[in-house]
């Protein structure tokens, strides 16, 4: 985790601690005071000097609130140890039982609730032993019983450790928290890079088998049907696109944005990546000796993404026709409606039967229903033998 995320966790737990004091401060100091204030248990002066030292207290946990100063802790210590030594004047207490029962809120949970925030260094630390050792001797006193196990004793010593206990958590298990996130997030990280480098991989090996090597594959086979000038081009195409892949270049999606005639502007043939324009692919096959008829809708208007997956699983499903149908001839019918556009490819060719297919093979496994899968798109595949065999694509729009 950076340092600027380190300090602003710590920059939120330190507000969240001084504002609970604030909050349990204040509130513990109410009820207090309405137990100073029944008839007897203190008199009158010593009641109304408590009254300006307990405005001066609460001013003190009001400013630890928003400023978070140390100073702030000091003065409300200071105040509330007065608030119990002066109500305890034996002249002023008529009834002791009485205001060690009223004091116990103040001094268990007001003066205690400092705690929070005494437990981050050593100098914080002695403050609050010697708070707390104050605050009990104080009660202690009030009792006048000298007797530690008492509930008024019992009870202070509890408010204490119990916001100690507390105060030294928050501000432990925070940083562990925030370790842990950090630990959690590097290892996303890490799988997402994985992730996306396995996609990469899986992308490139589409790209070389539905490309490269199946220019390789017709050259191993003399190019029978194919100038020599076909192939020239052909492997000056495959050629750039090796290039971008050990460049780690993704090749760049087309320009979808309609001209003012309403068609799709085609870069040209020398920089176009194979299959990611329609008119790209009708090139490809029309100069390496797979002569496809074009019918249907002449635009394809999809997302870049879906795009270039529609188009590649359409130049493999015309490619598998060129190596494995046994004819020179092919027919491709594009459709769209308002949220679908499909795309059917026929051949009259040798047909196989649809069970026989090796699920090892990339050309329709990788290449057609995965690459389609990825991007929302289905692929249905019809074929029997002697029968030819057509295969039908759909992608969102």
């Amino acid at each position: 985790m950076t340092i600027a995320g380190v300090e602003l966790i710590a920059r939120e737990r330190d507000r969240l601690l001084h504002r609970s004091v604030r909050l349990i401060g204040i509130t513990m100091t109410v009820v207090s005071f309405l137990g100073l204030v029944i008839p007897g248990v203190v008199d009158e002066t010593s009641l109304m000097a408590a009254v300006i030292l307990g405005i001066v207290f609460v001013f003190c946990l009001y400013r630890l609130g928003s400023s978070h100063s140390i100073l702030w802790v000091l003065l409300g210590i200071a105040a509330g140890l007065a608030i119990l030594t002066i109500v305890q004047i034996p002249f002023a207490t008529t009834n002791r039982s009485g205001l060690a029962i009223a004091l116990v809120p103040f001094a268990g949970g007001a003066m205690a609730s400092f705690a929070l925030v005494l437990t981050r260094s050593i100098p914080r630390i002695l403050i609050l032993v010697a708070s707390f050792v104050a605050s009990v001797a104080l009660v202690l006193l009030v009792t006048g019983t000298g007797n530690l196990i008492s509930y008024p004793v019992g009870a202070v010593v509890l408010g204490w450790v119990i916001f100690t206990l507390a105060g030294e958590w928050i501000t432990s298990s925070i940083p562990r928290a925030a370790k842990r996130i950090h630990s959690i997030g590097r290892a996303h990280r890490a799988e997402r890079q994985a992730s996306e480098i396995e996609a990469q991989r899986r992308q490139s090996a589409r790209l070389l088998h539905d490309t490269v090597l199946a220019t390789l594959t017709l050259m191993a086979h003399s190019g029978v049907g194919v100038t020599a000038g076909a192939l020239r081009a052909q492997a000056a195409d495959d050629a750039n696109l090796l290039r971008q892949l050990r460049l780690g270049v993704t090749p760049a999606p087309p320009d979808l944005t309609p001209t003012a005639t309403g068609s799709i502007p085609v870069p040209p043939t020398d920089d176009a990546i194979l299959g990611t324009t329609l008119e790209s692919v009708k090139q490809r096959f029309g100069r390496i000796g797979l002569e496809v008829s074009w019918h249907g809708t002449g635009q394809v208007l999809l997302p870049s993404d879906v795009l270039d997956a529609f188009l590649l699983a359409l130049a493999e499903c015309l490619e598998n026709v060129r190596r494995h149908a046994g004819v020179t001839e092919a027919h491709v019918t594009i459709t769209d409606d308002e949220t679908t556009v499909r795309a059917m490819v026929t051949d009259s060719g040798i047909g196989f039967d649809v069970k026989d297919i090796d699920s090892a093979r990339l050309g329709l496994k990788d290449s057609v229903i995965a690459r389609l899968g990825e991007v929302g798109g289905t692929a249905r595949l019809f074929s029997s033998p002697g029968s030819g065999t057509t295969v039908v694509l759909e992608v969102p729009k």
